[in-house]
């Protein structure tokens, strides 16, 4: 039986994986876990307090609920590393180095997100390929190229199933911008929808890849269950579009013409910049059929109509 645990699980990819887990396997097969948070809008599953650097609370976790897949989604984001570099090496290196000492004593697939964040300025910066040149500048890219070479690297060694895509960002119009560098893409369409101006911390043309939050859910439910002879790497890049602040006001004017946007420019361009403008997931594309269904007007049509719900517009 599969019973998976999700750490990170009331973040911004988290708490939109509950639902359709606990669809495909049972709510009471699916365990969700945070760390000093209120889990009040998951009152069906059951919720345990985990600091995920506490191996021995995480291992007894494991242990006790028989655990086959670990969901390893607790991570310190890229602004937000960069403010605290220190909690950023602890959380994302520690705890991702305990989920996979776990996973290997237990037999375990665990599945922990990558991110964009580990190219940098030297990497190729359009169709950026799953295999180039990585040096990222930001704690948040340097401990997930880490965390990438260590899931390998237990692969190789032992035999450990672990599987990480590479999203780029992520909009969802369930959870607030929560410390990521892409996160201007979500808080514009909420300064839209209230009539508010919207300040922008990164320059007007910054490109960059992107995906819709339903297609991120999809592209994990589906990499879980792909057979492990199956798959040709561990890593994979996957991505829905690009856009820049002026492509995304472009789009929002259809629906709001009135709309204002400011740029105030803070160190969040300097990250962005060193990140790729587009992801060539071809490799995704062919081994395990991984196709998005959202482009930037179904995204930005979708965000609006949800948004308008939510704020009783």
């Amino acid at each position: 039986m599969t019973k998976i645990l999700i750490t990170g699980a009331l973040g911004q990819i988290g708490t939109e994986l509950i639902v359709p887990l606990n669809n495909q396997y049972g709510q009471k097969n699916i365990i969700i876990s945070d760390i000093n948070k209120n889990p009040k809008d998951i009152e069906t599953n059951q919720y345990i307090d985990l600091d995920v650097t506490d191996i021995a609370k995480f291992e007894n976790i494991v242990k006790t609920n028989e655990i086959t897949h670990i969901i390893h989604n607790a991570a310190i984001l890229s602004a937000t590393g960069e403010n605290n570099p220190e909690l950023a090496l602890k959380v994302n290196n520690q705890g991702f180095e305990n989920a996979l000492s776990i996973s290997k004593e237990y037999g375990c697939t665990i599945l922990s997100p990558s991110s964009i964040a580990v190219f940098g300025e030297t990497t190729p910066k359009i169709n950026t390929p799953d295999d180039t040149i990585m040096r990222p500048n930001t704690m948040y890219g340097i401990t997930k190229l880490w965390n990438e070479l260590l899931g390998e690297y237990y692969f190789n060694k032992w035999g450990v199933d672990y599987r990480a895509l590479r999203y780029p960002g992520i909009i969802s119009y369930k959870t607030k911008p929560g410390g990521g560098t892409t996160d201007y893409a979500i808080d514009i369409f909420h300064k839209a929808i209230l009539n508010q101006t919207f300040n922008c911390f990164i320059s007007s043309e910054t490109l960059l890849p992107m995906m819709y939050m339903p297609d991120c859910v999809n592209a994990t439910l589906d990499f879980m269950k792909v057979p492990n002879e199956q798959l040709k790497r561990r890593v994979y890049n996957v991505s829905s579009f690009e856009i820049s602040p002026s492509i995304l006001t472009t789009e929002i004017k259809k629906y709001y013409p009135n709309f204002k946007i400011n740029y105030d420019i803070d160190y969040r361009q300097n990250i962005a910049e060193n990140w790729p403008n587009s992801l060539d997931d071809s490799n995704a594309r062919n081994d395990w059929n991984w196709s998005p269904k959202y482009n930037i007007n179904l995204m930005s049509k979708d965000m609006i109509e949800k948004l308008k719900q939510i704020y009783e517009i």
